[in-house]
């Protein structure tokens, strides 16, 4: 017998698209903005709605400034403003939303939302669920296995393992490794310089890996890539970079706090404490429904 699909939230996507796509003139009755908690609820609606799923978790992003990361790489995300108090607030009141509608929700001071949803990834496919990461960040593409899918939500774009592989040019195994080679100037982590996407995946097309490429870098200038001969040279040069940088790409699957309660069935929706929320946050009679129906 199958066993049902888990769906991993990426909630830090969604807040933020939604943060920058509602009207400013959300606001509670004492004036602080709500419009990126009011899209993120409907999302939720949505995505309930859509597979009337029981086995859901929303990872959320409260390591921010002290992730791990920034212990390996003090820069790690240091080209990103610090988010305005008005969407932290909404950061919190997302996750009372979510908790009272029964969701299992996650978050870790030093484990980003990425190794909270790697590490559920990974427990659940061990026992038997094929796994569904909603997200619109590629980074979590290294999580999909054979019977996975990354589902760019808002899009409509839900892809299996091959599909991803024709989207990005490289395996979702080889994200990391991609990503280490490219650099990821969203997350302002380094690459090897002159290596943009097409090389990248010609290199790990022909290698298979990071660590084998290096392994066997004395093949690169006999490929058929342009320039590489003094690709061999960049490479060379700037291995400790890639190797520095995969550390930051690497998407954790043992954070032990996401171990501590894997258990991501959902729960009863708690009436009185969402009627609360709503009430604080002046929201409408018609989304307060949908939630308590969903």
């Amino acid at each position: 017998m199958s066993r049902p699909p888990v769906y991993l939230v990426d909630a830090s996507v969604y807040l933020f698209r939604a943060w920058f796509s509602m009207p400013d003139d959300f606001v509670n009755a004492a004036g602080q903005p709500t419009n990126a908690v009011y899209g993120f609820t409907g999302f939720l609606c949505n995505l309930l709605e859509q597979t009337a799923s029981r086995h859901v978790a929303v990872a959320f992003d409260v390591s921010l400034e002290s992730s791990h990361r920034n212990e390996i790489y003090p820069d790690y995300k240091a080209n990103r403003d610090p988010a305005p108090e008005e969407l932290k607030r909404q950061f919190a009141w997302a996750r009372s939303v979510a908790e009272a509608m029964g969701l299992a929700c996650y978050a870790d001071p030093r484990y980003e939302a990425d190794d909270l949803i790697g590490t559920l990834a990974s427990y659940w496919r061990g026992a038997g669920h094929p796994v569904c990461v909603v997200t619109a960040d590629k980074d979590l593409a290294q999580l999909v296995g054979d019977r996975d899918h990354w589902w760019d939500f808002s899009r409509n774009q839900k892809l299996d393992a091959a599909q991803l592989t024709e989207k990005f040019g490289v395996t979702p195994e080889q994200i990391a490794d991609y990503l280490a080679l490219t650099g990821d100037p969203v997350d302002n982590i380094p690459g090897v310089p002159g290596v943009g996407p097409k090389t990248a995946s010609a290199l790990l097309r022909h290698f298979g890996d990071l660590d084998s490429l290096f392994e066997r870098l004395d093949e690169v200038p006999f490929l058929s890539i342009r320039g590489a001969k003094s690709l061999h040279r960049k490479l060379g040069e700037h291995r400790s970079t890639a190797e520095l940088a995969r550390q930051l790409t690497v998407i954790e699957t043992a954070v032990e706090s996401a171990l501590e309660a894997p258990d991501l069935r959902r729960g009863d929706t708690d009436e009185a404490a969402l009627n609360e929320l709503f009430n604080e946050l002046s929201f409408g009679g018609m989304l307060r429904q949908r939630c308590l129906r969903v």
